[in-house]
């Protein structure tokens, strides 16, 4: 990083965020790495505080998944048990 584009950092926006997200997960699958990624517990506690800002919920009701079909597919499973409205 320049010394330019270090004063010229841009806001945090969810957009960028998910950007960084993305990289990071392209970067662990070009790493060939086939156990858990690192990632998936912070995805999971990023996910349950945007549900909360709904519906109050306990880490136990959501579960988050990757499964690798193949080489080149893998399913990310996000399981999330809603209460119900009362």
């Amino acid at each position: 990083m320049s010394l330019l584009e270090f004063f010229r950092a841009k806001k945090k926006t969810s957009a960028n965020i998910a950007k960084e997200r993305l990289q990071i997960i392209v970067a662990e699958r070009r790493s060939g790495s086939t156990s858990a990624p690192t990632y998936l517990p912070q995805l999971k506690r990023d996910i349950l505080e945007v549900i909360r800002n709904y519906v109050e919920i306990s880490p136990e009701q959501v579960s988050v998944n990757l499964d690798h079909k193949d080489e080149e597919l893998a399913v990310l499973e996000l399981n999330v048990t809603l209460p119900d409205d009362k």
